[in-house]
């Protein structure tokens, strides 16, 4: 449900009473490098959550467990693309819900450090950024072009007009707010527009607020990404020279306090590369000096959660497109699934040497249970359900047009046409253009992938006047770096041995159209046929039984690649053909307490027969 922002506002500023102010202070002392909180010296040691990326019933939960390890302090983002997913149109409810999150924050006795954007990065969908400003040309993302900077100021002013009543200043938990996001490591390194976001969040928030930036330790970085009348930040990972990177901030600012805003406690996975992990002996004796130094850590990320439904972004580096895993546990202190890990236990030992440790124990971990196997029943190919999933029908056109053009910002399209030239068994189809993966069809019948970058071309057969299916996947705009205009679909001419192809049918897809309906026929006794063009992009469901106060992973070895739900929650991609993940994270939250479970796969290659549900993850897998 998309509701006004003026809705959700009011009603929390009925409740900020709740907040006890007793004349709150924060601010930077530069004579004496360090923060000064409430008149007293202070220093803070953080972790990194994303609230988009936990289930909200365990919100509570995983900061208890942050505060148990002897943290102060949480970082966070605001994806913008979250709450405003179409122009002027705002969502925080369930997973958005910002400001209970901030309430809860506040509840738990933790700080907050703030990174509202306009951008963020975090292996998120275009770094944050709504993929509707994409359907704007040639928009310079990130810069002082209007195009960008009209709807990034609209959505910043009431986003920092939400926050306001949360301020440490007004009893609320935040200290300090970031301007922008690694500015310096964007290649367009626009002075005017980083102090443009400076000046609106003071005339919001007021000028009594701890603003700061966070850049690499360069000297590009931090040249392009600092702004006057902020405090500089830096981030590196542990196994790098902290010293010489905090001699390279002094050059740049002489004083103040040491900050590292993003201590890696791991990274990110990339689909067909290997997990990405940190021993905790180097994290922790790394984080050990920098806290023996006096520094200010942030570690990211102390939960990295999950990218639910179609989140996740995308690498681009020398030409290659490397989408990020719907996994995001980082390796992390706490695990997907939110467990302490030996990593956690570990840090909290060495910061019991600098703050006081919490009383009492650590929270559990939340109980898990595994199932199975069950059967996968086939509902329908694509083509089948076609007219459910864009019950309005097709948008037609001479050439392709993008799925932004058409307000399709995550997910799927379908691009049809009919070939009008003499058959062949072997024709040469290209598509330079295709963003991200396209999954070909004759008639029906599979021909192959068109790939990005890697395959754009591939071989296929068929008699003059077949129908040419391709169903496009966006698997993630691009987050960081020079690509991040990163339109998807088919963005360029298709040919067929040379010969353009021309007057396509799109097709936006709209998969929550059919969950509810293969909830309703689930029920059905007699299992449709799995026929010939089984290998075309299909839906699959099973019955199960689960116990909703236990989480659990779905184990989709034996497929190929596709979406995964339970009931008409979106749990995110999977690729256990690619790897490293295998598992998809159930929370059990999602999982009904008043009717039946229905596992439902949409598998875009070639469909197994079983799953089973695990207690444990797989995201190490081969690759």
């Amino acid at each position: 449900m998309r509701v006004p922002v003026f809705v959700t506002f009011y009603l929390y500023i009925i409740n900020v009473g709740c907040l006890d102010v007793h004349g709150q202070s924060f601010e930077v002392d530069y004579g004496n490098n360090t923060f000064i909180k409430d008149g007293q010296p202070f220093r803070y040691v953080s972790g990194s959550i994303h609230y988009a990326r936990v289930h909200p019933e365990y919100w509570r939960d995983r900061l208890q467990k942050i505060y148990s390890s002897g943290l102060n302090a949480i970082q966070m983002y605001v994806p913008w693309n979250l709450h405003e997913p179409y122009p002027g149109e705002y969502n925080f409810e369930g997973c958005a819900d910002m400001l209970q999150f901030l309430k809860l924050v506040n509840d738990t006795g933790l700080l907050v450090i703030l990174r509202p954007g306009p951008y963020m990065c975090s292996e998120w969908d275009l770094g944050g950024l709504p993929a509707w400003l994409l359907k704007y040309e040639n928009i310079s993302l990130r810069t002082s072009d209007p195009k960008f900077l009209i709807p990034a100021t609209r959505w910043m002013k009431i986003l920092l007009s939400m926050v306001e009543p949360f301020l440490y200043r007004n009893g609320g938990p935040i200290i300090m707010v970031q301007i922008e996001n690694e500015y310096g490591s964007y290649p367009a390194c626009d002075h005017s527009y980083m102090k443009y976001l400076h000046q609106l969040s003071i005339s919001v928030l007021g000028s009594d607020v701890v603003y700061f930036t966070t850049d690499g330790p360069t000297k590009q970085m931090l040249t392009c990404g600092m702004t006057e009348g902020t405090l500089a930040t830096i981030d590196f990972r542990a196994v790098e020279n902290a010293t010489a990177h905090f001699e390279l901030l002094r050059t740049f600012q002489s004083s103040g306090p040491l900050v590292n805003s993003e201590f890696y406690t791991g990274w990110l996975d990339h689909w067909g590369e290997p997990h990405q992990t940190l021993s905790s002996s180097v994290f922790t004796e790394s984080l050990d000096s920098l806290l023996g130094i006096g520094a200010n850590v942030n570690m990211y990320m102390f939960e990295g959660g999950t990218n639910f439904a179609y989140w996740t972004g995308g690498n681009y580096k020398n030409d290659n497109y490397r989408p990020q895993c719907s996994s995001h546990d980082y390796d992390a202190p706490l695990s997907e699934a939110g467990d302490p890990t030996d990593k956690y236990f570990a840090i909290r030992n060495v910061i019991s040497k600098y703050l006081p440790i919490p009383a009492g124990p650590v929270p559990p971990p939340t109980p898990k249970s595994s199932y199975g196997p069950f059967h996968m029943q086939f509902y329908g190919s694509v083509l089948d359900l076609l007219p459910r999933l864009t019950p309005t029908g097709p948008h037609e056109s001479l050439y392709p047009v993008t799925m932004e053009t058409l307000n399709q910002y995550h997910g799927f399209m379908l691009y049809r046409t009919t070939i009008p030239l003499p058959g062949s068994d072997k024709a040469l189809l290209n598509c330079t253009g295709i963003r991200d993966r396209g999954y070909v069809m004759v008639n029906g019948i599979s021909q192959g992938i068109l790939e990005r970058i890697k395959e754009p071309q591939i071989n296929i057969s068929y008699n003059p006047g077949d129908t040419l299916d391709i169903l496009v996947e966006n698997q993630g705009h691009i987050n960081y770096g020079i690509g991040m205009y990163d339109p998807k679909g088919i963005v360029g001419n298709v040919t067929l041995n040379g010969t353009l192809l021309t007057d396509w049918s799109m097709y936006p897809l709209n998969i929550s159209n059919v969950l509810p309906e293969i909830m309703n026929d689930s029920q059905m006794k007699s299992e449709r046929p799995r026929t010939p063009t089984v290998n075309v992009p299909s839906f699959y469901y099973s019955p199960v039984t689960l116990d909703p106060n236990n989480d659990t992973f779905l184990d989709p070895m034996g497929w190929s690649k596709g979406q995964a739900f339970l009931n008409d929650f979106n749990l995110g991609r999977y690729w256990p053909t690619k790897g490293p993940q295998i598992t998809v994270y159930i929370p059990g939250p999602v999982i009904s307490r008043d009717r039946g479970n229905i596992v439902i796969m949409f598998e875009l290659e070639r469909a197994g027969e079983t799953i089973q549900l695990l207690d444990k993850p797989i995201i190490d897998g081969p690759t």
